[in-house]
Parts: structure tokens; sequence; C-alpha cells
């Protein structure tokens, strides 16, 4: 059985001096009452010989309804503690979080009860400061937000070329 993979984007900005980071929360009655530890980065599985941005782009379209074009910059993949493997993009950029528009999915609800539903895939976006998604992110996505700031303060410290 292969693993499961999955990509998405780390999407930052910054506002009055302090970095924030644009989460998602999982629509469907399952995540309908949980905030902290729930949200995630705009995401989605993927095949063995699919291209991993790509699917991290087209996630966060389906997602969201935002298409983002930009500088990719990779982060290094976490594996999650279900096995699957999360491959991430950090980009700077801005969407509009009250006018997400997600793809949906269907499912049995109530349980047991023969009825289909379709819920959002994602019910909500918004733009956290550092300490309050780390707080919001499920526990295994929280490398990323600590990766992302290392790499913004080692681009902030990087001697600037006179030219």
């Amino acid at each position: 059985m292969a693993k499961k993979q999955s990509a998405g984007l780390l999407l930052y900005r910054k506002r009055c001096g302090l970095l924030q980071v644009f989460l998602v929360h999982p629509g469907g009655p399952f995540w309908a009452k949980r905030d902290y530890g729930a949200w995630s980065i705009p995401k989605g599985e993927y095949e063995e010989g699919d291209d991993p941005l790509e699917t991290a782009r087209r996630e966060f379209t389906e997602e969201t309804s935002f298409s983002i074009e930009g500088r990719f910059a990779p982060l290094r993949a976490i594996k999650q503690p279900s096995g699957k493997v999360v491959s991430a993009w950090a980009i700077e950029g801005e969407v509009d979080a009250a006018m997400v528009r997600s793809n949906t999915f269907r499912m049995q609800w109530p349980p047991k009860s023969g009825q289909e539903q379709e819920f959002p895939e994602v019910d909500r976006g918004g733009w956290f400061d550092l300490a309050e998604a780390r707080r919001k992110l499920v526990p295994g996505q929280v490398p990323f937000v600590d990766e992302l700031v290392a790499m913004i303060e080692s681009a902030s410290s990087a001697p600037r070329s006179a030219g």
C-alpha cells in the first residue's frame, strides 16, 4: 500500500510589522464545533507521479476559490502521526478570508441514516498572528509556521548586496 501524500500552501503576509498566516477550517459536521487544533493550511492528497506543487496550487484554489501566483518557497515535508507526509510551500500574498468559497464533498449524515448531505470541504478561512496560528493549527502542521519564521528571519538578516 502506497503511503498517503498531501501538498499545500502556507500563505503569509505582513501587517503593521507582524507576520500573519492564512489558515482554513475544515467543513462538515465532524469539525463544526472544533477550533483549536483543527485548522489547516489549504492542502490535498496526491498520487505517486503527480507534481506536489501543482497539487498544492490546485487544492488552494479548490478550497478557497483563490488562485495564487508568485515565488513558492519549499518547506520541509512533515510526517503526520497518521503516517501521511505533507509537503508545503510558503508564499507571500493576500486573499480576503471573508470571500473563501470551497468545493464540496458528500457524506452520509446523520450517521447510519441512509441520507447523504453535501458539505463544503472548507467552511471558512482566516488570517492569524503566529501565536494564534500555532494554537489553531492541527499539531502536526505547526512546524510549517516555525520554518516560515526561520526562513523570513534568515532572509531579513542576510547581507544586502550593493548594486
